[in-house]
């Protein structure tokens, strides 16, 4: 199966100089073209035994300071991050043709930054963030059922954060924009730092 990539072009002169601007410009392209679930981003890590892993998790912000996302503390990609604190995320916007990479150092949010966030998610994701051992074998999904029930029942309307479940902020050295093109010569900027600014340059496809 191919495909043309037809719908843009990514050029030295028209490309922010500034990787922040240009993610800033390209998600909000996304968003308005109703890209589905356009904050949707595969985040890799490494585990202890050197084998890379990848799930797709929801960005939840992202500013100057970094990428954020939230999960359980106790799951697979947590204990590895805390192995490995470094980490690599990828935007694939398939209906514009564009994918962005980006690769960084990762630490935990703050408990307030956390909390805050935690606060503004519906009532059953809340429960949700509880009733999940995430990346632990279940028996099957009545136990999910069950401990959601129990949650509720002990909390009502106001559960508070679990005390293993809180944010990541990925703080990036390294951000690539590719933009499909025909003939597969694809358009590749990369920004990555050196001597603590950010350069950009242009990669082969």
């Amino acid at each position: 199966m191919r495909k043309s990539y037809e719908r843009g072009a990514l050029d030295e002169g028209s490309a922010a100089t500034e990787p922040w601007q240009q993610l800033r410009a390209w998600f909000d392209e996304a968003v308005a073209a109703k890209v589905p679930e356009p904050n949707a981003m595969t985040l890799a890590t490494v585990g202890a035994d050197g084998r890379p892993s990848t799930r797709v998790v929801l960005m939840k912000g992202f500013d100057t300071k970094g990428i954020v996302f939230f999960t359980n503390y106790d799951s697979r990609k947590a204990r590895e991050l805390a192995t490995h604190p470094h980490a690599a995320l990828q935007f694939h916007w398939v209906e514009l043709e564009r994918v962005v990479r980006i690769e960084g150092k990762v630490a935990k949010t703050s408990a307030d930054e956390s909390d805050a966030y935690y606060r503004t998610r519906p009532l059953d994701s809340r429960l949700g963030a509880w009733a999940s051992p995430q990346s632990q074998v279940i028996a099957n999904r009545a136990v999910l059922v069950a401990n959601a029930a129990k949650v509720a029942a002990q909390h009502g309307l106001n559960p508070p954060r679990p005390e293993n479940w809180g944010g990541y902020r990925l703080v990036p050295d390294s951000f690539e924009f590719w933009q499909g093109r025909p003939s597969r010569l694809h358009d590749r900027l990369r920004h990555r730092i050196v001597d603590g600014r950010w350069m950009r340059e242009r990669l082969a496809p």
